[in-house]
């Protein structure tokens, strides 16, 4: 390997690394920012599953479709198939809505509305098909999901329910998602232009708030404050906000 190569990779691993710190970090965040279970209302717990269960259900094989479709290498299509494949061959948009409907929280028209401006946000996003900040986005996604599923289960646990097959198969199977999603993007950044951090990270930005919308959220103490805390992080730019057009919303949109 020459010199100039082992510059290549060891530039590649440092910003991985970074990117992995930076992910880990937000979700982190977002993690503390959840209420107790035990300090939530039935009405509460209900409507961070249904909120859940309105986004997930109908979008996420539309997201990792995106992805498949933005990107350049061969390794990271072979990954990212194989992603999609275990969601359509175990049909976990079905194994959702079975969690949903037992811990008696199907999504209504109400939920369905509350989370569509900033869907609508992520999903034009997805439909530029630039496949970096997809990857990282989706790191990003599967990352929060695997860590977000014993909270989710307690959720719906304490809303009297015993149906914890999606909760299960996706608090084991995420892991490898989050390292395959990695690994997927490693390959695709050696065939990608370096990117501003602002736009390597505008999904993630997005995607964040609209988990925010779908949990009840207490405040962080930078939000006391008033500091935004895209403000406080060390090592990477402000938020991005999503460009291009905006649909008007609609009654549902489930």
């Amino acid at each position: 390997m020459t010199s100039e190569a082992v510059g290549v990779v060891r530039s590649n691993g440092s910003k991985m690394a970074s990117i992995q710190g930076y992910i880990d970090r937000e979700i982190d965040d977002l993690l503390a920012s959840l209420h107790d279970p035990a300090e939530l209302s039935a009405e509460e717990r209900r409507g961070i599953i249904a909120r859940y269960a309105a986004v997930l259900e109908g979008n996420f094989i539309y997201w990792m479709t995106g992805a498949y479709l933005s990107v350049r290498s061969d390794e990271a299509r072979a990954k990212i198939i194989d992603n999609l494949r275990e969601e359509v061959r175990d049909c976990h948009p079905g194994m959702m809505r079975r969690f949903a409907i037992a811990a008696d929280a199907s999504p209504t028209d109400a939920d369905a509305q509350a989370v569509y401006r900033n869907l609508m946000n992520v999903r034009l996003f997805i439909g530029r098909l630039s496949a970096v900040p997809i990857l990282v986005t989706m790191a990003f996604f599967e990352g929060f999901i695997q860590r977000f599923m014993s909270y989710l289960a307690e959720l719906a646990q304490r809303q009297g329910s015993a149906e914890m097959e999606y909760t299960d198969v996706h608090g084991v199977c995420d892991i490898t998602h989050t390292q395959e999603l990695f690994r997927a993007l490693e390959a695709e950044m050696r065939l990608a232009h370096p990117l501003p951090e602002k736009e390597m990270f505008e999904g993630v930005e997005l995607l964040r708030t609209l988990l925010q919308n779908m949990v009840v959220i207490k405040p962080s103490m930078n939000t006391r404050r008033g500091i935004n805390v895209s403000q406080g992080r060390r090592d990477f730019g402000d938020s991005a906000h999503c460009r291009g057009r905006r649909e008007e919303p609609a009654a549902s949109d489930r």
